[in-house]
Formats: structure tokens, C-alpha cells, sequence
């Protein structure tokens, strides 16, 4: 879809994206805060964040509960949900192009005059305590935070999360509110047809009653390398793995699009070098991988499920793979197929309205970047095959990683898997 993208500070100090997409039926809104796990006060009070969030559509100065507000919200269709991640909290909504302004000044009740009670936040302790426990019988869920901590983050498990639900006070969730939620923090997109309507936006959002406050700066961590991270469970018949290895800085957009290119060379498809050489002998259904840029760090991933008996020819080809990039042998075939590739992802990824606004946010809300969507084949065409190998290399050279498996297993049979990767360092 055809749209037109804009930058606004108003005076109030707010943020954000205008997006202007001529022929949608449809308006999205994202806001986005500073104020996920990362920014609590004390691990002792982790989950306040989360609960917070969970609480975000419950009574406010014009609707007495949640039931009341979302009746009124969900009325026409509408759609809302929010969420926390370690750093971030985001409001989101989807609404049909009719009713555009009343979705916004619901958000706005939502975000900016939450009346927090004691009623909402048992319930929500207990929506909380039952959604963590769900987690812990997803392994892949299970797993990724154990490599974080491996790797010297500082967040917590979510076993660790569930001791310290019942420490949360309407305090603690209402101290997190004020210090989080405020004008300089945020940061918002809202995508759809804009004509006549900005000047409306505009003043809506000028109305806002938040403290001014400021933009969080991002906490940050020593990373380094561990010992493999055994995580026991009787009932896991196989081995979901995580591989992390990561880059003491952050990948710039030319990196990551190489990087991305090289993941689907290795990944991408079942003609990929290692998920389709594994799915070709049999060995496993799902191998991933993929990269990503922090704010201080990068990571480079691999992750997926595999029988044991079936492990080590795996790795075995995984380690082969990686060596053979690191060795320059990548062709320029491989290349221009991964580009093309990412080139029709690119064409097929701005069919609706969500779709373009998911472009944006994760570079707006992490670092204040807009992307360029129209310059994006352009990027596509500068990636070489030098840089894809330069930067794997790097990877590699900084020999800062840790693997991890959720089995029935026994510590041996991960320790020959690390054995195997050790090789490459």
C-alpha cells in the first residue's frame, strides 16, 4: 500500500510517526513507553511492570471497570491489547477508519488516567500467575531467558518471575506509572488516512495529561561467554537447543541486512544449507536462525528441536556450515538468490495497514530511527558478499557465546554438542 510518513514533536514533548496511507479502511496506534521488566525498581518487585500492563484497560476516569471499558471499545470491532518486553511497553490498537477519533481518546483514557484498585490488581496477579506457569510447559519459552542470563543479562526466569508475583503493591504499580509514563518517554505511530485529520491527531495528543519526564537511556550489560546450560525436563523427549553468540556493538543497517541474507543461505528455506541439509537426512523438522542488533550488542542465533540420537549429525552440520562461510565460500549465486528473496518478502510485506506500521516501530521505538521503506530494494542490491563474510567473522572473533538445551538428557550429550562449536572459536 502507498503511504507517506511524517515526523512529529509537539510541544508537549511527545514523539512519534504519522503515516499517511491514502486508500486504508482501517487506523492502527501504537504508543510505546520505556517501561518494561528493566525499569522496575528491584527484582523483588520484577513482575510490577508486567502486572501494570495487564492492568492498563481496567478502570479509568470515565469507565468504573474493565468489562465497561472494553464493551465500549470493542463495540464496532475495534481491537486493543498491550505488552512488556524487558525494555519497552506498548498500546496497541486496530480500528475500522470510521471511528478513528473515538479509538484514540480510548487510548488516551487508558494510557494517561488509569485509576489502579486493589480489586483489579488481585485479579490480574492471579491472570499473571497463571500466564507465567503456562510458559513454563513451553520450552522454547523456557529456554531463551536461561541464555540471557547465561549471557550476563540482567532479567529473570520465569520460574524466578512467579516467586515474585506477590510482592507487587498498588505502590509499586502506581510509582511505576508516574516515573514511566510520561511525555518524553513515549513514543507513538499511527498509521491510516490522514487527510483532514492531522491537525486532530495533533490536538488530541497536545491534550495529554502526563509529566513532562524524560527518555529513559537503556541499561546496560557485561556479556560474556558460559558453560553450556543444561535445563532438565523429564517430559522433553528431544533437544530444543538455543545458540547465542554475540558482538560487543551494534550492527549498522548494512550489517544486518547482509546478516539477514546469510541467515536465509543458511536457514531460510528447505534448499537452505543447514535446516535443508537436516530435513534432507532426516535429522530434524525446524532449525532457525536468525540476527539481531541491540542497543550495545548484537546476537547472532540459532535455535530449534532435534532428537537426541540425531543431534550430533546436526551440529555436526551446523558447525561445517558456519565454517565454510567463515572460509569464503559463499558464491555470488547464493547471494543474488538471497537477495531476490528478500526483495519479494519486501514487495509482499506492506499489504495492510498493520503490516506498514510494524515496519516502522521497531527501529522508531528503539533508537528514534526512521526507516527509509522506499530506499529499502536499494538497500537490498548494496549488500556484498565481503561484508556478509566480514561480518560473520566478527562474530566468531569476539568468541562470546553460550549454547543451551531443554531435554530429558543427561549434561554428556550437551557437552559433546559444545564440543563440537567450541571448534569454531
Amino acid at each position: 500500500m502507498k503511504h507517506t510518513t511524517e515526523e512529529i514533536r509537539l510541544q508537549n514533548g511527545m514523539r512519534g510517526l504519522l503515516i499517511d496511507v491514502p486508500d486504508a479502511t482501517v487506523m492502527s496506534f501504537q504508543f510505546q513507553f520505556r517501561a518494561g521488566n528493566r525499569y522496575v525498581k528491584s527484582h523483588d518487585v520484577y513482575e510490577t511492570a508486567h502486572i501494570m500492563e495487564h492492568m492498563a484497560f481496567g478502570a479509568n476516569e470515565k469507565y468504573r471497570s474493565e468489562h465497561a471499558y472494553e464493551q465500549e471499545f470493542t463495540k464496532n470491532g475495534a481491537y486493543h491489547n498491550a505488552y512488556t518486553s524487558d525494555f519497552s511497553m506498548v498500546y496497541e490498537a486496530l480500528c475500522a477508519d470510521f471511528e478513528w477519533d473515538r479509538i484514540l481518546e480510548l487510548q488516551r483514557l487508558a494510557i494517561t488516567t488509569p485509576k489502579f484498585n486493589q480489586a483489579e490488581l488481585d485479579a490480574e496477579k492471579g491472570n499473571v500467575r497463571s500466564e507465567l506457569t503456562g510458559y513454563l510447559n513451553n520450552h522454547n519459552r523456557v529456554l531463551w531467558p536461561r541464555v540471557q542470563q547465561a549471557l550476563g543479562e540482567d532479567i529473570l526466569t520465569y520460574s524466578q518471575r512467579l516467586k515474585v508475583i506477590n510482592n507487587v503493591t498498588l505502590k509499586d504499580i502506581r510509582r511505576h506509572h508516574t516515573e514511566t509514563h510520561t511525555l518524553n518517554n513515549m513514543r507513538f505511530v499511527i498509521v491510516g488516512k490522514m487527510a483532514g485529520r492531522m491537525d486532530t491527531i495533533k490536538r488530541n495528543l497536545e491534550s495529554w495529561q502526563l509529566e513532562s519526564g524524560v527518555r529513559f537511556e537503556v541499561p546496560r550489560d557485561e556479556l560474556h561467554s558460559a558453560k553450556p546450560v543444561l535445563i532438565r525436563r523429564k517430559e522433553a523427549s528431544n533437544l530444543n537447543f538455543g545458540l547465542t553468540l554475540t558482538l560487543p556493538r551494534e550492527l549498522n543497517d548494512e550489517e544486518i541486512d547482509a546478516m539477514n541474507c546469510l541467515d536465509h543461505i543458511l536457514t531460510g528455506t528447505m534448499s537452505s544449507r543447514i535446516f535443508g541439509a537436516a530435513r534432507k537426512k532426516g535429522l530434524a523438522y525446524g532449525v532457525f536462525s536468525d540476527t539481531s542488533a541491540g542497543f550495545y550488542d548484537s546476537s547472532w542465533d540459532f535455535g530449534g528441536q532435534v532428537n537426541l540420537d540425531t543431534a550430533e549429525d546436526l551440529f555436526d552440520i551446523i558447525v561445517r556450515e558456519i565454517k565454510g562461510v567463515l572460509d569464503g565460500k559463499i558464491t555470488e549465486e547464493d547471494l543474488q538468490a538471497a537477495k531476490l528473496y528478500a526483495l519479494g518478502r519486501y514487495q509482499m510485506g506492506a499489504q495492510t495497514v498493520s503490516q506498514i506500521s510494524n515496519f516502522y516501530t521497531h527501529r522508531y521505538f528503539a533508537d528514534d530511527v526512521v526507516k527509509d521503506y522506499e530506499n529499502v530494494p536499494i538497500d537490498i542490491q548494496k549488500i556484498t558478499r565481503d561484508g556478509l563474510i566480514d561480518t560473520a567473522r566478527e562474530f566468531i572473533s569476539s568468541n562470546t557465546w553460550v549454547l543451551a538445551g531443554v531435554t530429558s538428557g543427561e549434561r554428556s550429550d550437551l557437552m559433546k554438542l559444545y564440543d563440537k562449536l567450541e571448534a569454531l572459536f
